[in-house]
């Protein structure tokens, strides 16, 4: 089902008017027993890593295990749709990430709608991607890197893990940003090798991804995709700089059931709130490239109406569709 903005507004608003069950009772007797933040991706990846750094800090915080659930599969549907059935108590949450705004238009026959089915919680954390090239590449910056695909129409290949990732939309939205065209390469298994051989000649990489090989030297990085520099590689411009307005960026937070009491979701926002304030958190998050970011419930909410919308006119003009 598409959604207007409007409409998408009007979810993200009528999520914060949530009804108050037991008001201060709830939120004092909460959490009793472990609970669960369920992660749609394969442990070692950034979603997993990230709920792992947290989970502990949320333990201590709540006097609660909070136990990682790794659930894969469906570029995170599987995982989503088991948060979405689950009880509005507050002990079955999920990793939300990017990729729960982009399978609301990649997807035409979801069971459930991300927006409407869910409580935004509280942002977590954002990544950037980086544009990284196999050193052999002609081009050593944006622009010239601009300058040649314009030169050379479609031989440029570009490696993503996957039709409608954030990998590949990242790279879409470059695409349409420039006016340039390159020939995307999908992979069911790393891309990494076929970097280094040089066999594809670009990526829009999430920076744990390819870190190790950028600062070995084996592979370059162009430009960061976020608004600012990167502390994890602070010698990299952004994409901004040469294409204004530029940003993609890989986010995460936490979402719970629709009907979570608000109670709940205010405890769990200041748990999580303070969590990734921690500076052993944030320097964690920064081995990975990845930065905090607070919001509250409602800013969360309208975020993730946003993004959805951002993704949404991107797949819709490129014609990417995985049924």
């Amino acid at each position: 089902m598409k959604l207007t903005r409007q409409k998408l507004l009007r979810l993200a608003a009528g999520a914060g008017a949530l009804p108050i069950v037991s008001g201060i009772a709830t939120a004092q007797s909460y959490p009793t027993r472990p609970a669960r933040l369920v992660v749609g991706f394969f442990a070692g990846g950034l979603s997993d890593i990230l709920a792992r750094v947290l989970a502990p800090v949320l333990s201590g915080r709540l006097g609660q295990q909070v136990i990682v659930d790794d659930q894969p599969g469906a570029g995170t549907n599987i995982a989503t749709e088991l948060v979405v059935r689950a009880a509005p108590d507050g002990y079955t949450l999920l990793m939300a990430t990017s990729s729960n705004a982009i399978n609301a238009t990649l997807y035409t026959h979801l069971n459930f709608n991300f927006v409407r089915d869910t409580v935004p919680v509280a942002s977590i954390a954002q990544t950037p991607f980086v544009i990284v090239v196999n050193p052999s590449f002609p081009a050593k910056s944006v622009a010239e890197f601009i300058a040649y695909a314009k030169a050379h129409p479609g031989e440029i290949n570009m490696a993503t893990p996957g039709k409608g990732s954030t990998t590949h939309l990242a790279g879409e939205l470059f695409m349409a940003r420039t006016g340039i065209k390159m020939t995307v390469v999908h992979y069911r298994e790393s891309y990494v090798p076929d970097m280094l051989a040089g066999r594809v000649q670009v990526v829009f990489s999430p920076i744990p991804t390819t870190i190790q090989q950028i600062r070995a030297g084996k592979l370059r990085a162009l430009a960061v995709t976020a608004e600012t520099r990167s502390q994890a590689l602070p010698g990299t411009p952004t994409v901004a700089e040469f294409v204004p307005g530029y940003e993609a960026i890989q986010w995460n937070g936490v979402v719970a059931p629709k009907g979570t009491p608000v109670a709940i979701i205010n405890k769990l926002n200041g748990a999580v709130t303070a969590g990734i304030a921690d500076p052993k958190v944030i320097a964690q998050f920064a081995n990975f490239g990845s930065f905090p970011k607070a919001m509250t419930s409602a800013d969360f909410g309208k975020f993730i109406v946003e993004d959805t919308e951002k993704w949404g006119k991107v797949i819709r003009a490129a014609h990417i569709s995985v049924g």
